[in-house]
């Protein structure tokens, strides 16, 4: 394999944390529409598509800043992910969970349905942007991965201003976040402690990019 890695994403703190070669990295978490424009137009004379970045966990075991590896994605797409990637990802990140991915474009905030969604699609993590970028491999019959850090437990609730934080073109929407504090003040604690999970887990991303290595581990 000798094409570039499309690496789509959400935020561009995340896109921040790769600097590795041969690959090509889009976000977009916030737009998924747009994410899809820009994966598609990234993808072509692409050897793969990528996953990648914060996820929220949906089963208990997994702390901030823990890896996890698709095998699977379910959700508005079911798609495996490829197998020999999925093992070469896995062993360039010891101690990384292999398992299950949920993704329908939303943040999932609630305990309870973090949860029920573990249970009911057999999955350990969640994210935004997975499905769009599944959909564009499928389309092309190019190899998809999924690799992803740990920012917020299973039990954790994400307070709402951390919910309306993520622009379309990837940025932190300061603004809305601010408004959403001053509506509902009582979430200042939990902002606190999600913000310090997601810095946790963005120290932990910068490490394991370089560990990943060039073109995201495909084909090496």
């Amino acid at each position: 394999m000798t094409g570039h890695v499309v690496v789509a994403t959400g935020f561009n703190r995340e896109v921040a944390t790769l600097r590795q070669s041969g690959i090509v990295v889009v976000a977009g978490g916030g737009d998924p529409v747009g994410l899809r424009v820009k994966i598609e137009a990234a993808a072509a004379g692409a050897s793969g598509i990528l996953s990648y970045g914060m996820s929220g966990a949906l089963a208990d075991g997994l702390a901030i800043g823990d890896w996890v590896v698709g095998d699977r994605l379910s959700g508005t797409i079911d798609l495996a992910c490829d197998a020999d990637w999925a093992a070469e990802l896995q062993a360039r990140l010891p101690g990384a969970r292999l398992g299950g991915f949920f993704a329908d474009g939303r943040m999932i905030d609630s305990v309870a349905e973090k949860l029920a969604l573990g249970v009911s699609h057999k999955a350990l993590a969640v994210d935004m942007e997975s499905h769009v970028a599944a959909a564009v491999a499928a389309e092309r019959g190019l190899p998809f991965a999924i690799v992803r850090c740990i920012s917020d437990g299973a039990r954790h609730m994400l307070p709402h201003a951390i919910t309306v934080s993520m622009r379309p073109d990837g940025g932190v929407d300061a603004k809305a976040m601010l408004r959403s504090l001053a509506a509902r003040p009582g979430q200042a604690a939990d902002i606190t402690r999600t913000t310090a999970g997601f810095a946790r887990a963005m120290w932990e991303l910068k490490r394991g990019a370089i560990r990943i290595g060039p073109r995201m581990a495909l084909g090496i």
